[in-house]
């Protein structure tokens, strides 16, 4: 009995250590919590520590009631106005919205657009996710990128009756005000938004 003490004794650190190791190892593995697939958020939490919030950034959590964000508090009154209207009646049905992206500064537009061409490449392929500072619908407080899933899918279904229009094939997380659809429904998509003539300025 006496003898198998010390080979017990032995055993047990390394015992410890491999499971210490074994957690370590799994949460290295372990992905990591997603945004949604939009381009511009992977972008935008790259970017967090750089310009920061005055500049547009926008914190996880933020909704379209979030006044004291300016990425929300920036955008136009009446953008702002339909999203929590739809907001207010998505939450009927368990949706909630969550604000990715609203209004940019110019610097901060530029800052996406330079880690897009470094992500994707090239100008051109840059340019199907982000547009230049004196383009984008960002800038000027008319666009926002909304999240989850859920309220995307919500969006595509109801956005027309408050106005709210998916604009970019690929961006359906992208959303402007267009109020001729709350009467006669969304225009058609640009593919993206090489495609928009606002952009070819």
């Amino acid at each position: 009995m006496t003898r198998r003490i010390p080979t017990i004794v032995g055993v047990g650190p390394i015992i410890v250590m491999a499971a210490i190791t074994a957690a370590l190892g799994y949460q290295l593995l372990k992905p990591s919590s997603s945004l949604a697939a939009s381009p511009s958020n992977a972008l935008r939490t790259e970017h967090r520590g750089a310009l920061g919030e005055a500049d547009g950034a926008v914190p996880d959590g933020v909704t379209v009631f979030d006044d004291e964000i300016p990425a929300v508090a920036n955008l136009d009154p009446d953008l702002l106005e339909a999203l929590r209207q739809a907001a207010a009646d998505a939450a009927d049905d368990g949706v909630e919205f969550y604000v990715n992206s609203g209004w940019r500064s110019p610097e901060y537009q530029n800052q996406l657009l330079r880690e897009a061409v470094s992500k994707y490449g090239s100008e051109d392929e840059a340019a199907r996710w982000v547009a230049t500072a004196a383009t984008s619908a960002h800038v000027s407080g008319d666009a926002v990128d909304i999240g989850h899933v859920d309220a995307t899918a919500w969006l595509s279904e109801h956005g027309a009756e408050y106005g709210l229009c998916q604009i970019y094939g690929n961006e359906s997380w992208h959303y402007e005000l267009r109020t001729d659809a709350i009467d006669r429904g969304c225009p058609p998509m640009y593919a993206d938004p090489t495609q928009d003539p606002r952009m070819q300025h």
